[in-house]
């Protein structure tokens, strides 16, 4: 990632990272950005009141998603991670020529790592219908093939988000499921996997067990070194307690078990906002 001198002295500047995802999934890329960001204080907010954004127009998502960097821009963030691939595919651009700090999507990152991770050219890709319909990660993944001829083999996975929040993470129902997506990927020689939805690392140990020989990448740990790098950090080995606040657009009922789940630690209970009546113009602090 080209630094700009947007990210100057980024280091130093002590204001919360904001994420932001239609739901839980995107505690999956927060997880790796405490991992990796220990020292950083983090403000999260899930929209569940309006989750998901896979069946929502273009025009909605970019509504939804300026609304949600609005309400992170209020806690005054230096930078915003969209934890969501879908509003990554449809609203980065929006949210990067209206913001007034870094934007970092989960999809340009995975597909770049997918490019040097491939020996035979050959990467899957596994997501919601809306974001393999854009075709943002085939798009992403040519830009970054350097003049290789490299294959992508795209494969809508609609069920394995429902499977995720229902805790179905290794089932024999989840397995057949997985073998029936994953047989097309298979019969195409992949030797490299983005898996791009950020339910999907839970589903990683599963998804490795049936592709052994393949090499999985999580769009969201790729998002989060992004950030790492963003901020030129350096890797710090000693033990933080997590400042994570979180926020949500409604409270449902398994939100914060599968908030614990997901980043594997005890969390507090999620404030819920309203986001509805904030200014699209996602620039203004």
């Amino acid at each position: 990632m080209e630094r700009d001198s947007i990210f100057a002295d980024m280091l130093f500047d002590s204001r919360p990272i904001g994420v932001f995802d239609s739901g839980i999934g995107g505690l999956s890329v927060l997880k790796h950005l405490v991992r990796l960001l220990p020292q950083e204080r983090f403000v999260y907010l899930g929209d569940t009141a309006r989750v998901p954004y896979g069946n929502r127009s273009a025009e909605t998502v970019r509504l939804y998603s300026s609304q949600c960097a609005s309400f992170l821009l209020t806690h005054d963030v230096k930078m915003i991670v969209v934890a969501c691939n879908t509003a990554s595919a449809l609203a980065l651009d929006t949210l990067r020529a209206t913001c007034s700090v870094p934007v970092i999507g989960v999809i340009e990152p995975a597909a770049r790592r997918s490019t040097s991770e491939t020996v035979n050219g050959h990467i899957g890709v596994i997501g919601t219908r809306a974001t393999i319909s854009s075709d943002s990660y085939a798009q992403s993944i040519e830009a970054h093939s350097d003049g290789r001829s490299l294959f992508v083999h795209s494969q809508p996975c609609p069920l394995f988000v429902p499977l995720v929040e229902e805790g179905w993470l290794d089932s024999p129902a989840t397995r057949l499921i997985a073998e029936e997506y994953l047989r097309p990927l298979i019969a195409n020689g992949i030797d490299t996997l983005v898996l791009g939805c950020t339910h999907y690392p839970l589903l990683g140990p599963m998804l490795s067990s049936l592709l052994p020989l393949v090499k999985l990448i999580d769009c969201g740990e790729c998002a989060a070194h992004d950030a790492f790098d963003a901020l030129g950090a350096v890797h710090q080995d000693v033990l933080h307690t997590p400042q994570i606040s979180l926020y949500v657009t409604d409270h449902t009922p398994a939100f914060t078990l599968m908030a614990r789940q997901f980043l594997g630690m005890p969390i507090d209970e999620p404030v819920r906002v309203s986001i509805d009546n904030l200014a699209r113009r996602t620039s203004e602090r």
